[in-house]
């Protein structure tokens, strides 16, 4: 019952008056191959990556996008490709990427690094090679965020149901690894025989937002429902986040329930559910006066929905308002970031990166 109010809640949040008509999207540069993932660099430059596998530097400044390498071994299948891009906050030449790899018969779900040094990439180096595979070309995640010491990166189920609730697979999961991308000595399965030492959570479909705030040290993650049941979920040590034991989306092929859409012993509630779907692509949560209107809130991107989604917050991490800005923009939002001004700039699968500019 609890839960059942909870959704009505929801539901009702999204008839709310919005300020869709009030932001503004100031467009920086176009022409990019589904620009995946953005990083602030400093010097008012940002890093991105290409699903095609090419990796540039757009100055915000003149707007001016220069393209300067390739990612060695991405392999192109359905959803995957180059995927997230993120600069280490340990060590500022250093990047990291996570992208498809063909490994023999299957496609994994890869974290890498490289130095960045005078606009020139260098030292190409794989950490982590998951124990995910599929042939197919579905649900690879996959988002890159850091705490004080260490890295998550999500990995999706890859098409394959089970997966989220198997711990001898990285599917399904988000994992967390030190930078040399060997597994903490602390994570929750380290000691668990058959599981796999690097996962942190699991019970996930397909997490492609990911977000570690510092003032908290909460984890954030947002990841795609099949067909409505779209996730918000604060993500915990070892915990289960039930899918496909648990979900709030129907098959689609009819209109049949997948999992139990109730609360369950031993399964982490998400806290705030999307029906119908806004299939969600990015998260982060803002700290700053730039936007004094989203401080404090989750700010997440739509591919479905072409719109950016607010989740306010209450001081125990509920979700207790929803508002859409910028719905009807039209383009499928991929990367939400925010630069160190305090800027928020997002990508589009139309080749597009943006400035969001608030209202006056």
């Amino acid at each position: 019952m609890k839960l059942a109010i909870r959704w009505i809640l929801a539901l009702a949040l999204l008839q709310l008056p919005t300020l869709a008509h009030a932001w503004k999207a100031e467009l920086i540069t176009s022409g990019l191959h589904v620009p995946w993932g953005v990083s602030d660099i400093g010097e008012d430059r940002v890093i991105i990556s290409e699903k095609n596998g090419r990796i540039g530097i757009l100055n915000l400044a003149n707007k001016h996008y220069t393209p300067i390498a390739s990612h060695p071994n991405v392999t192109i299948s359905g959803q995957g490709g180059l995927l997230d891009i993120a600069r280490s906050p340990f060590d500022s030449q250093t990047i990291y990427f996570t992208y498809a790899k063909q490994v023999r018969d299957a496609i994994e779900t890869t974290l890498s690094r490289a130095k960045l040094d005078d606009n020139k990439l260098s030292q190409w180096q794989d950490l982590v090679v998951t124990r995910s595979g599929s042939d197919g070309g579905r649900h690879f995640g996959s988002r890159v965020t850091f705490d004080d010491t260490s890295i998550f990166f999500s990995v999706g189920d890859r098409g394959e149901r089970s997966n989220g609730q198997d711990l001898s697979t990285h599917a399904g999961a988000i994992l967390r690894i030190n930078l040399d991308g060997t597994a903490l000595s602390d994570n929750p399965f380290i000691d668990k025989k058959g599981a796999l030492a690097e996962i942190w959570s699991y019970g996930h479909r397909n997490p492609q937002g990911l977000f570690y705030d510092r003032l908290t040290s909460n984890l954030w993650s947002i990841e795609h429902g099949p067909r409505g049941g779209d996730e918000i979920n604060l993500i915990i040590k070892g915990e289960n986040y039930g899918w496909p034991i648990t979900s709030h989306g129907k098959e689609y092929w009819g209109p049949i329930s997948v999992g139990e859409a109730q609360e369950k012993d031993g399964i982490r509630s998400p806290k705030h559910v999307y029906i119908p779907s806004i299939a969600p692509s990015s998260l982060l949560l803002y700290r700053g006066s730039t936007y004094p209107q989203l401080n404090g809130k989750l700010v997440a991107g739509a591919l479905k929905g072409a719109h950016i989604n607010i989740i306010t917050l209450d001081a125990q991490n509920n979700a207790v308002k929803e508002e859409r800005i910028l719905e009807d923009f039209g383009e499928r939002i991929r990367d939400i970031e925010t630069t160190s001004n305090g800027s928020i700039i997002f990508s589009t699968d139309q080749g597009n990166i943006y400035k969001l500019i608030r209202p006056n």
